[in-house]
């Protein structure tokens, strides 16, 4: 498979920097299997899916996981060295791995402090570039001191653009997220959704449910040739309750349709099906890679925003949706100055 065929360019001044606002004011680009396409709201969605179709959404939360700090000199003559670290995953209830710069003036043992009271050690690094920061809060405590002092981890697009703040801590959370702050990234789709478009899919007779996956930032790198050799992606972790698959299957079993919201609750609900499309309970990690001439079982369609170029999340949904279409859609979507990534626009991709 050629990963060229994935590519495309996108002018820069479509990439979104805030989200619409309200949020549900955003443009969304209906995809048909045959390659129709219709120019829409987001505020349509309840007159564009029917009753008794159920909407799956992740509600995993995002932890402000973006920190800065300094690492102290070594000695009485050189200077302090300023320091971001953005936390990628949970290693235990002291320990995550992170990205840190500069790393190259990082060394293990180095002690960071990110606030009066609250730092980390360099505990060890690993060979994809990550450190290993062990902190001196633990499990709960360790929560407190990242939400007081951490930043939402703001894509790297967005980020080199501009910092995030307070405004950030809003916007880019979910507003069904769970209690648990895990993700370091959000299941962006889902934060086209406000109270008042929940109440008004209710009324229509649509149905909700929540899986919930934990965002890392693997989920939106671009695709290497090395995926495709080993037919795998990073790992996180997801969870599918029985009660959630037992309301799931009988969603189809009635004849309507399960409609993900983002890739991240389609990655979700296809690690979890079988053959027959069947979806089962599960815990645990998934490394899930769906790429064209993949069989999708358990979706029926999917609303998710604009990915990047050369990214596992485009290759998602060309393999619901066939290549070529979607490299139409996102042509007409770049030609009519839709807004792309995190903070942009919508599609509902309807096979």
């Amino acid at each position: 498979m050629d990963l060229s065929a994935f590519q495309f360019d996108l002018p820069e001044e479509l990439i979104a920097l805030r989200p619409a606002e309200p949020k549900d004011s955003a443009r969304l680009l209906v995809v048909h299997g045959d390659g129709r396409l219709e120019d829409r709201s987001v505020r349509d969605l309840p007159s564009l899916l029917a009753p008794g179709d159920c909407l799956v959404f992740n509600d995993t939360r995002v932890l402000p996981a973006a920190l800065k700090g300094v690492r102290p000199a070594r000695d009485g003559v050189s200077r302090d060295v300023e320091v971001d670290a953005n936390l990628v995953e949970r290693i235990d209830a002291r320990r995550w791995l992170a990205l840190a710069r500069p790393g190259r003036r990082l060394k293990e043992g180095d002690h960071l402090v990110f606030a009066d009271g609250f730092g980390a050690v360099i505990a060890g690094r690993r060979e994809g570039g990550e450190v290993e920061l062990e902190f001196d809060h633990e499990g709960a405590a360790l929560d407190a001191a990242l939400d007081a002092h951490g930043a939402m981890p703001l894509p790297p697009y967005i980020a080199r653009r501009r910092a995030a703040d307070a405004q950030d801590r809003e916007s880019y959370q979910t507003c069904f997220a769970g209690e648990e702050a895990t993700s370091v990234a959000a299941p962006t789709a889902g934060l086209h959704f406000t109270p008042r478009l929940l109440e008004e899919v209710a009324q229509v007779g649509i149905l909700c449910e929540n899986v919930r996956l934990h965002v890392g930032l693997g989920t939106f790198k671009p695709l290497e040739d090395k995926h495709l050799a080993e037919n795998r992606l990073h790992e996180e972790w997801r969870r599918v309750t029985p009660e959630a698959a037992e309301k799931l299957n009988a969603v189809r079993a009635r004849g309507h349709r399960i409609v993900p919201v983002g890739t991240t609750a389609m990655r979700t609900l296809e690690s979890c099906a079988d053959e027959a499309g069947h979806i089962h309970p599960a815990t645990g990690p998934t490394d899930i890679f769906l790429k064209p001439g993949d069989r999708v079982r358990a979706t029926d369609a999917l609303m998710t925003n604009f990915h990047l170029p050369g990214s596992s999340l485009f290759m998602l949904v060309c393999t619901l949706m066939g290549t070529e279409v979607m490299q139409a859609a996102y042509a007409y979507a770049i030609r009519n100055k839709y807004r792309f990534y995190s903070y942009g626009d919508a599609c509902l991709l309807l096979p």
